[in-house]
Protein backbone atom coordinates (compact mmCIF):
# COMPACT_ATOMS: atom_id res chain seq x y z
CA UNK A 1 0.00 0.00 0.00
CA UNK A 2 3.29 2.35 0.68
CA UNK A 3 4.08 2.12 -2.86
CA UNK A 4 0.68 3.40 -3.98
CA UNK A 5 0.49 6.27 -2.19
CA UNK A 6 3.60 7.62 -2.99
CA UNK A 7 2.60 7.75 -6.62
CA UNK A 8 -0.39 9.79 -6.31
CA UNK A 9 1.52 13.21 -5.39
CA UNK A 10 3.94 12.94 -8.84
CA UNK A 11 0.14 12.31 -11.13
CA UNK A 12 -1.61 15.13 -8.92
CA UNK A 13 1.22 17.68 -10.17
CA UNK A 14 1.09 16.13 -13.93
CA UNK A 15 -2.45 16.77 -14.04
CA UNK A 16 -2.11 20.82 -13.04
CA UNK A 17 0.76 21.14 -15.21
CA UNK A 18 -1.58 19.87 -18.18
CA UNK A 19 -4.52 22.41 -17.28
CA UNK A 20 -2.96 25.34 -19.41
CA UNK A 21 -3.72 23.02 -22.66
CA UNK A 22 -7.35 21.99 -20.74
CA UNK A 23 -8.40 25.58 -20.81
CA UNK A 24 -6.55 26.53 -23.96
CA UNK A 25 -9.48 28.48 -26.00
CA UNK A 26 -7.25 28.22 -29.53
CA UNK A 27 -9.71 26.53 -32.66
CA UNK A 28 -12.75 26.15 -30.82
CA UNK A 29 -15.79 26.82 -32.70
CA UNK A 30 -19.47 26.13 -33.00
CA UNK A 31 -21.06 22.78 -34.21
CA UNK A 32 -20.72 21.96 -37.92
CA UNK A 33 -24.02 20.73 -37.62
CA UNK A 34 -26.44 22.22 -35.21
CA UNK A 35 -29.45 20.10 -33.71
CA UNK A 36 -32.97 20.84 -34.54
CA UNK A 37 -33.48 20.79 -30.50
CA UNK A 38 -31.46 22.68 -28.24
CA UNK A 39 -32.17 22.79 -24.24
CA UNK A 40 -32.93 26.01 -24.43
CA UNK A 41 -34.95 25.87 -21.12
CA UNK A 42 -33.60 27.59 -18.19
CA UNK A 43 -31.75 25.63 -15.92
CA UNK A 44 -33.94 24.57 -12.84
CA UNK A 45 -32.12 25.92 -9.71
CA UNK A 46 -32.02 23.24 -6.79
CA UNK A 47 -30.12 22.69 -4.13
CA UNK A 48 -27.14 20.12 -4.53
CA UNK A 49 -24.06 19.67 -2.03
CA UNK A 50 -21.04 21.05 -3.75
CA UNK A 51 -19.19 18.59 -5.84
CA UNK A 52 -15.95 16.68 -4.49
CA UNK A 53 -13.54 17.96 -7.39
CA UNK A 54 -12.94 21.07 -8.20
CA UNK A 55 -13.83 22.98 -4.97
CA UNK A 56 -9.98 23.62 -4.25
CA UNK A 57 -8.15 26.79 -4.59
CA UNK A 58 -5.63 26.51 -7.65
CA UNK A 59 -3.04 28.38 -10.09
CA UNK A 60 -3.20 28.31 -13.21
CA UNK A 61 0.04 30.26 -15.65
CA UNK A 62 0.83 31.74 -12.51
CA UNK A 63 -2.57 32.96 -11.27
CA UNK A 64 -4.21 32.39 -7.86
CA UNK A 65 -7.77 31.80 -7.82
CA UNK A 66 -9.56 31.57 -3.98
CA UNK A 67 -12.85 29.48 -4.49
CA UNK A 68 -15.93 31.59 -2.62
CA UNK A 69 -16.38 29.98 0.26
CA UNK A 70 -19.61 32.00 1.41
CA UNK A 71 -21.14 33.44 -1.91
CA UNK A 72 -24.65 34.00 -1.23
CA UNK A 73 -25.77 37.50 -2.32
CA UNK A 74 -22.84 37.54 -5.44
CA UNK A 75 -23.07 39.68 -8.01
CA UNK A 76 -20.48 40.80 -10.97
CA UNK A 77 -20.74 42.49 -14.13
CA UNK A 78 -18.38 41.84 -16.96
CA UNK A 79 -17.65 40.69 -20.41
CA UNK A 80 -18.99 36.90 -21.35
CA UNK A 81 -17.91 34.80 -23.76
CA UNK A 82 -18.92 31.04 -25.03
CA UNK A 83 -16.89 27.65 -25.49
CA UNK A 84 -18.24 24.81 -27.77
CA UNK A 85 -17.51 21.71 -30.17
CA UNK A 86 -13.78 21.20 -28.95
CA UNK A 87 -14.51 20.62 -25.10
CA UNK A 88 -18.27 19.19 -26.30
CA UNK A 89 -17.96 15.69 -24.23
CA UNK A 90 -14.81 16.32 -22.40
CA UNK A 91 -15.00 16.14 -18.82
CA UNK A 92 -15.73 19.69 -16.98
CA UNK A 93 -13.74 20.53 -13.83
CA UNK A 94 -16.50 19.23 -11.31
CA UNK A 95 -15.93 15.48 -13.31
CA UNK A 96 -19.27 16.00 -15.48
CA UNK A 97 -19.54 15.66 -18.68
CA UNK A 98 -19.51 18.99 -20.77
CA UNK A 99 -22.67 19.42 -23.21
CA UNK A 100 -22.55 22.29 -25.39
CA UNK A 101 -26.46 22.19 -25.66
CA UNK A 102 -26.94 22.54 -22.00
CA UNK A 103 -27.35 25.56 -20.28
CA UNK A 104 -24.24 25.50 -18.29
CA UNK A 105 -21.52 27.68 -17.72
CA UNK A 106 -18.15 28.12 -16.24
CA UNK A 107 -16.95 30.72 -13.86
CA UNK A 108 -12.85 30.91 -11.92
CA UNK A 109 -14.40 30.76 -8.62
CA UNK A 110 -17.85 30.37 -8.11
CA UNK A 111 -18.55 26.44 -6.04
CA UNK A 112 -19.65 23.61 -8.04
CA UNK A 113 -22.27 23.70 -8.94
CA UNK A 114 -24.08 27.03 -8.33
CA UNK A 115 -27.06 28.53 -10.56
CA UNK A 116 -26.38 31.95 -11.86
CA UNK A 117 -28.78 34.61 -13.43
CA UNK A 118 -26.94 35.76 -16.92
CA UNK A 119 -28.51 39.22 -18.21
CA UNK A 120 -26.76 40.39 -21.80
CA UNK A 121 -26.44 44.09 -20.83
CA UNK A 122 -26.89 44.75 -24.90
CA UNK A 123 -30.44 43.33 -25.19
CA UNK A 124 -31.86 42.49 -22.11
CA UNK A 125 -32.03 38.99 -22.55
CA UNK A 126 -31.76 36.43 -19.75
CA UNK A 127 -30.74 32.67 -18.73
CA UNK A 128 -30.18 30.83 -15.86
CA UNK A 129 -27.43 28.65 -16.53
CA UNK A 130 -25.55 25.73 -13.98
CA UNK A 131 -22.15 26.16 -13.22
CA UNK A 132 -19.94 23.30 -13.39
CA UNK A 133 -16.69 24.10 -15.32
CA UNK A 134 -13.73 26.34 -14.35
CA UNK A 135 -12.95 29.65 -16.93
CA UNK A 136 -12.96 31.69 -18.32
CA UNK A 137 -8.92 32.19 -18.24
CA UNK A 138 -8.17 34.94 -20.95
CA UNK A 139 -8.24 38.90 -20.63
CA UNK A 140 -11.26 39.98 -18.05
CA UNK A 141 -14.23 37.59 -19.01
CA UNK A 142 -16.34 36.79 -16.05
CA UNK A 143 -17.99 34.08 -17.06
CA UNK A 144 -17.93 30.86 -20.05
CA UNK A 145 -21.23 30.06 -21.83
CA UNK A 146 -22.22 26.77 -23.05
CA UNK A 147 -23.20 26.93 -26.93
CA UNK A 148 -27.07 27.09 -25.95
CA UNK A 149 -26.51 29.32 -23.27
CA UNK A 150 -24.88 31.83 -25.72
CA UNK A 151 -27.86 31.18 -28.25
CA UNK A 152 -30.22 32.26 -25.81
CA UNK A 153 -28.45 34.90 -24.79
CA UNK A 154 -27.89 35.86 -28.56
CA UNK A 155 -24.00 36.01 -27.85
CA UNK A 156 -23.13 33.54 -30.39
CA UNK A 157 -23.03 36.18 -33.56
CA UNK A 158 -20.60 38.70 -31.53
CA UNK A 159 -18.76 36.38 -29.78
CA UNK A 160 -18.36 38.13 -26.25
CA UNK A 161 -21.06 40.59 -24.96
CA UNK A 162 -21.52 42.52 -21.51
CA UNK A 163 -23.19 40.66 -19.14
CA UNK A 164 -24.32 41.27 -15.22
CA UNK A 165 -24.07 37.96 -12.90
CA UNK A 166 -26.37 37.07 -10.28
CA UNK A 167 -25.99 33.97 -8.27
CA UNK A 168 -29.27 31.97 -7.23
CA UNK A 169 -28.68 29.88 -4.17
CA UNK A 170 -31.51 27.37 -3.62
CA UNK A 171 -32.02 26.73 0.48
CA UNK A 172 -31.54 23.49 1.40
CA UNK A 173 -34.07 21.51 2.34
CA UNK A 174 -35.03 20.93 6.07
CA UNK A 175 -32.95 18.31 8.12
CA UNK A 176 -35.80 15.87 8.29
CA UNK A 177 -36.53 15.81 4.66
CA UNK A 178 -33.23 16.03 4.28
CA UNK A 179 -32.15 13.01 5.55
CA UNK A 180 -36.12 11.39 5.27
CA UNK A 181 -34.94 11.24 1.36
CA UNK A 182 -32.10 9.35 1.87
CA UNK A 183 -31.93 5.54 1.58
CA UNK A 184 -29.00 4.70 0.53
CA UNK A 185 -24.97 4.75 1.58
CA UNK A 186 -22.24 4.79 -0.99
CA UNK A 187 -18.51 4.11 0.15
CA UNK A 188 -15.43 3.52 -2.50
CA UNK A 189 -14.06 0.88 -1.75
CA UNK A 190 -9.80 1.51 -1.76
CA UNK A 191 -8.30 -1.31 0.69
CA UNK A 192 -8.22 -3.73 2.81
CA UNK A 193 -5.85 -4.58 5.59
CA UNK A 194 -5.26 -6.47 8.59
CA UNK A 195 -2.94 -4.01 10.30
CA UNK A 196 -5.44 -1.31 12.13
CA UNK A 197 -3.00 1.17 12.50
CA UNK A 198 -1.60 1.07 8.91
CA UNK A 199 -5.46 1.32 7.83
CA UNK A 200 -5.96 4.16 10.22
CA UNK A 201 -2.47 5.50 8.39
CA UNK A 202 -3.82 5.02 5.03
CA UNK A 203 -7.36 6.17 5.66
CA UNK A 204 -5.41 9.43 6.83
CA UNK A 205 -3.42 10.08 3.88
CA UNK A 206 -5.99 9.40 1.27
CA UNK A 207 -8.24 12.05 3.26
CA UNK A 208 -5.48 14.42 3.22
CA UNK A 209 -4.00 13.84 -0.28
CA UNK A 210 -7.75 13.84 -2.18
CA UNK A 211 -9.89 16.17 0.00
CA UNK A 212 -12.39 13.16 0.64
CA UNK A 213 -14.19 11.93 3.66
CA UNK A 214 -12.97 8.35 4.66
CA UNK A 215 -13.96 5.34 6.53
CA UNK A 216 -12.76 2.34 7.68
CA UNK A 217 -15.26 -0.56 8.05
CA UNK A 218 -13.93 -3.39 10.27
CA UNK A 219 -15.01 -7.28 9.50
CA UNK A 220 -13.46 -10.67 10.67
CA UNK A 221 -9.89 -8.79 11.60
CA UNK A 222 -9.65 -7.24 7.91
CA UNK A 223 -9.84 -3.37 7.86
CA UNK A 224 -11.38 -2.04 4.81
CA UNK A 225 -10.28 1.74 3.72
CA UNK A 226 -12.96 3.70 2.45
CA UNK A 227 -13.83 7.25 0.62
CA UNK A 228 -17.22 7.76 2.22
CA UNK A 229 -20.07 7.65 3.27
CA UNK A 230 -22.02 9.44 0.12
CA UNK A 231 -25.93 9.87 -0.04
CA UNK A 232 -25.87 10.44 -3.76
CA UNK A 233 -24.48 7.74 -6.21
CA UNK A 234 -23.16 10.33 -8.62
CA UNK A 235 -20.64 11.94 -5.59
CA UNK A 236 -19.66 8.20 -5.57
CA UNK A 237 -18.89 7.24 -8.95
CA UNK A 238 -16.74 10.77 -9.00
CA UNK A 239 -14.84 9.64 -6.22
CA UNK A 240 -14.58 6.04 -7.58
CA UNK A 241 -12.79 7.71 -11.00
CA UNK A 242 -11.06 9.78 -9.15
CA UNK A 243 -9.07 6.75 -6.67
CA UNK A 244 -8.58 5.10 -10.32
CA UNK A 245 -7.34 8.26 -11.97
CA UNK A 246 -4.77 8.20 -9.15
CA UNK A 247 -3.31 4.34 -8.92
CA UNK A 248 -5.57 2.83 -7.64
CA UNK A 249 -7.42 0.56 -10.39
CA UNK A 250 -9.29 -1.71 -7.60
CA UNK A 251 -11.50 0.94 -6.39
CA UNK A 252 -15.11 -0.52 -6.45
CA UNK A 253 -18.34 0.78 -5.06
CA UNK A 254 -20.05 -0.47 -2.18
CA UNK A 255 -24.36 0.74 -1.70
CA UNK A 256 -25.56 0.06 1.89
CA UNK A 257 -28.87 0.40 2.63
CA UNK A 258 -29.93 2.39 5.53
CA UNK A 259 -31.49 0.75 8.64
CA UNK A 260 -33.15 2.26 11.67
CA UNK A 261 -30.24 2.01 14.71
CA UNK A 262 -32.58 -0.57 16.47
CA UNK A 263 -31.94 -2.92 13.45
CA UNK A 264 -28.65 -5.28 13.15
CA UNK A 265 -29.43 -5.93 9.62
CA UNK A 266 -27.37 -3.88 6.26
CA UNK A 267 -28.00 -4.58 3.16
CA UNK A 268 -24.68 -4.15 0.92
CA UNK A 269 -24.18 -4.56 -2.65
CA UNK A 270 -20.82 -3.37 -4.53
CA UNK A 271 -20.21 -2.66 -8.23
CA UNK A 272 -17.42 -1.21 -10.70
CA UNK A 273 -19.71 1.02 -12.60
Amino acid sequence: MRAILVVITPLLFSACSNQQGRYDMHNDKAPERVLRTIHVEDAHPKYEPYSLAGNKDYTLNGQSYKILRKPKGYQEAGIASWYGEKFHGHRTSNGEVYDMYSMSAAHKTLPLPSYVEVTNQNNGKKAVVRVNDRGPFHNQRVIDLSYAAAKKLDVLKTGTAPVSLRLISPEKPKEDEWHSARHHAYYVQLAALSDGLKANQTAEQLAKSHGLPTHIARRDQVYRVRFGPFYDRGQAQQAMRTAKQHQLPGAFIVTEALVSTDSSVTSAKTDNQ
